[in-house]
């Protein structure tokens, strides 16, 4: 194995690993805000390696091209549809869970 599909390897796996335990903590954590944040910094990161190792993999080409514009666009739209999400609950007036009991509305 070379050098590259090592460095390829370890960054699809480090990108597989961040999006189960994205997903673990979705299914984990109580509250929507809790969530929203274990969904909008592991989608991110997830996102990076993994396209990354596919760029690592394809060496340079056109195709690695379209994977880093696909990188770009995907590093400034997924926080910006998080921060938008939260915007939404605070103005619909969802407050975050600060007790065992369930958050409420308002």
């Amino acid at each position: 194995m070379s050098m590259l599909e090592i460095v390829a390897g370890a960054l699809l796996a480090g990108g597989g690993f961040f999006g189960l335990v994205g997903g673990a903590g979705l299914l984990r954590f109580p509250d929507f805000y809790s969530r929203l944040h274990a969904a909008g910094i592991t989608d991110t990161i997830c996102a990076l390696l993994v396209i990354l190792g596919l760029a690592v993999s394809i060496g340079w080409s056109l195709l690695m091209l379209k994977l880093l514009m696909i990188l770009l666009f995907l590093l400034f739209t997924a926080p910006t549809a998080t921060h938008a999400l939260a915007r939404a609950a605070v103005a619909d007036g969802l407050r975050p869970e600060t007790s065992g009991e369930p958050p409420s509305k308002g």
